[in-house]
């Protein structure tokens, strides 16, 4: 299996587990407010900026197995050819967004970085930079699995859609 793939499972698998340990945060949290009367502090910003995180670590393999957000009305309807033109449209604008979060989060990233910029106050203080390096790393992950999925569909690499849809990662023997 190629590397790129590889390691979008592997980015997927890390969310899930980041996930549960999200959800074990709440769970203390909420636990602590009921009998302690003493939240865990920071738990607001540590969410806020992982769920905007594990989003953009799981984008790589739903593009890589097509479960981006599609419909067939238009694609059931016309023949194959076209359906391919219409895949290959969707990818360039997918392209084109991850190309422009690239574009806009770079200079915030960097921006971040440098100032030391933190999200919450008191007890606990969340830095930003990682979240936005992440948006901007996943981002070009992104553009390249759609670049990639273009070039598969074009070489005639992808298994058939109508066989097993959301199955596009396989490769043809």
């Amino acid at each position: 299996m190629k590397l790129h793939i590889s390691g979008a499972r592997l980015l997927h698998i890390f969310s899930a587990f980041w996930t549960l340990a999200l959800a074990f945060l709440i769970f203390g949290d909420v636990m602590g407010r009921i009998f302690l009367s003493r939240p865990i502090p920071g738990t607001k910003e540590i969410l806020q900026n992982s769920i905007v995180t594990i989003t953009f670590l799981q984008i790589p393999l739903a593009i890589y197995s097509g479960s981006m957000l599609r419909t067939t009305i238009l694609s059931d309807a016309v023949p194959p050819a076209f359906r391919r033109l219409l895949r290959t449209f969707a990818s360039l604008l997918g392209l084109a967004l991850f190309f422009a979060l690239i574009w806009g989060t770079i200079p915030s990233f960097w921006d971040a970085y440098r100032i030391g910029e933190y999200e919450g106050e008191g007890s606990l203080r969340v830095p930003t930079w990682p979240v936005r390096g992440a948006i901007a790393a996943m981002s070009a992950f992104g553009a390249f699995a759609y670049g990639y999925m273009i070039w598969l569909d074009w070489t005639g690499q992808l298994v058939n859609e109508n066989e097993a849809p959301g199955a596009l990662v396989r490769l043809k023997d």
